[in-house]
């Protein structure tokens, strides 16, 4: 966000509200004055991280924000952002959406540059792929030897990360997004009244008042600073949107590619009920994100639609582990039945997708228990028989309950009385973008873009390995801080501090 005169932390901190369905791992805000860049993060949702007296610190007109779900580097504070990096000429604040596939390659480039400036390679607490292009942003210099800034330097670094992401960063002046070339996870730019806004989803910029303007482009890196909004492009575009998005990951208001998720849902629904029918008397979801696809095939089949299942909406990451008694509940506590509803019924129930089966199988043993004559699952996406490696932490190939099994199978695996997936034809067409334009590899295996070896890919990487070292090198790092609850900054930034 760039908005002289308005309070940026805050609106960040709504924005991230907005966004807390992406991330909730960690969550951080960086803000600059002009004159240094400040940074606070934790682990936690975004309410948990940040209050009034937080928020109050971070005074600026440029700010940056970021709640994290982990696709590389563990669920640790060493690898929430944004990620920060002194430069030669002031200091870099970075938050990244997606996930890269040649971390190894970019790890050994930080490792060169390392050397090449100090002569050795040290050591940073940081795993996740985020800080290798942050400390590539931030170290890169010229023919002479002399630093480049921020701008110049993202020309050089940004052709060569490859993989899915939508970046947001900054300097102490200036506010920069670049989206990768097959623009695998959504970025938008929105307009204030006084300044500008970045955001994964337009449902961001109806939070915090801005207006759509429009999607950055596969390839386009932007700048926003007092002289105004620039563009550059620093690759040919070759739209490869995630299908995903539109199925479940999005927020159901959000618009991608000129689409809105929500109701491309409810087609799906509609296209489900077409191909799969069942006999029934009433169509229930899987709360929240079955509804749209629930009403959907309601509206199409006549079986009427109703509530029954309770979502507590109260419920979210927790370190409190659970007692025996409470884990052998399953997911009652996020979910319970209404049993007045379905007691005797024959029922429908829709949700987006299966990856393991574990929740589907205790929902449905919930629902039995509760008095349902029959359960009939129906799912608005195909069977995901391929891992992501573009940001979404889906389990290996040999974890997907839709390896090695039929739908039949899987369907008596959970309980069912019968089970049926929507085509994958029939998913695509509900979202009304083009085949040829969606990355639909977790469907069919067709990754948009090369994959590196298989032991170059996974979510641990970079995390130390048996020997108490890093997959790859090591990567330069910024002082660790041990933090007491308050915010401190120097002439050119400080890295973020943790709460007591």
């Amino acid at each position: 966000m760039w908005a002289p005169g308005e309070e940026v932390a805050k609106l960040t901190y709504f924005g991230l509200y907005a966004l807390q369905h992406r991330g909730q791992e960690s969550a951080g805000i960086a803000v600059s004055n002009g004159s240094q860049i400040l940074v606070f993060k934790d682990m936690g949702l975004v309410s948990q991280v940040f209050d009034e007296t937080s928020l109050g610190s971070l005074r600026g007109h440029i700010a940056v924000g970021h709640a994290r779900y982990s696709t590389t580097g563990a669920s640790v504070w060493e690898n929430a952002q944004p990620t920060f990096r002194a430069t030669g000429h002031g200091s870099i604040a970075l938050g990244h959406n997606g996930n890269l596939v040649n971390t190894a390659e970019l790890a050994e480039l930080v490792a060169a540059q390392s050397t090449e400036s100090s002569g050795r390679a040290t050591r940073v607490a940081a795993t996740n792929d985020t800080d290798l292009v942050t400390a590539l942003l931030a170290g890169q210099t010229d023919e002479d030897g002399r630093p480049l800034t921020v701008e110049q330097a993202a020309p050089v670094v940004l052709p060569q990360v490859k993989g899915a992401f939508s970046f947001v960063f900054m300097d102490e002046h200036t506010l920069y997004a670049a989206r990768d070339a097959q623009g695998v996870r959504p970025l938008v730019l929105g307009r204030l009244e006084r300044g500008w806004v970045v955001a994964s989803e337009t449902s961001a910029l109806d939070i915090v008042g801005a207006s759509f303007i429009r999607e950055v482009e596969p390839g386009e890196m932007i700048a926003v600073d007092e002289e105004g909004l620039r563009s550059t492009r620093f690759a040919e575009a070759k739209p490869k949107g995630c299908v995903f998005e539109y199925v479940y990951l999005a927020r159901p208001d959000t618009d991608i590619a000129g689409r809105n998720v929500y109701l491309s849902r409810v087609e799906m629904g509609r296209k489900l009920a077409a191909e799969a029918p069942a006999d029934a008397d009433l169509v229930i979801a899987t709360p929240e994100s079955g509804t749209p696809a629930a009403i959907g095939y309601a509206e199409a089949s006549g079986i009427p639609y109703g509530s029954g299942l309770v979502k507590n909406s109260y419920v979210g990451r927790t370190f409190i582990q659970p007692s025996q008694t409470i884990r052998q509940l399953g997911i009652r506590l996020k979910l319970n039945p209404l049993k007045e509803v379905i007691s005797g019924k024959r029922l429908v129930v829709v949700d987006d997708s299966i990856v393991r089966g574990n929740t589907q199988r205790a929902l449905v043993r919930m629902l039995r228990e509760a008095g349902a004559a029959e359960v009939h699952v129906r799912i608005s996406s195909p069977p995901i028989k391929w891992p992501c490696f573009f940001g979404i932490d889906f389990a290996t190939r040999a974890e997907l309950i839709a390896n090695g099994l039929t739908v039949d199978e899987i369907g008596k695996s959970l309980g069912a009385d019968s089970l049926a997936y929507i085509s994958i034809d029939g998913m695509t067409e509900a979202t009304t973008i083009p085949k040829s334009q969606l990355c639909r590899a977790c469907f069919d295996g067709e990754y948009p873009m090369p994959l590196p070896d298989p032991e170059l890919l996974g979510k641990h990487l970079r995390e130390p390995d048996a020997a108490g070292g890093r997959h790859g090198t090591e990567q330069p790092s910024v002082p660790d801080v041990d933090g007491v609850g308050t915010l401190t900054a120097g002439v050119g930034g400080t890295d973020a501090l943790r709460r007591p």
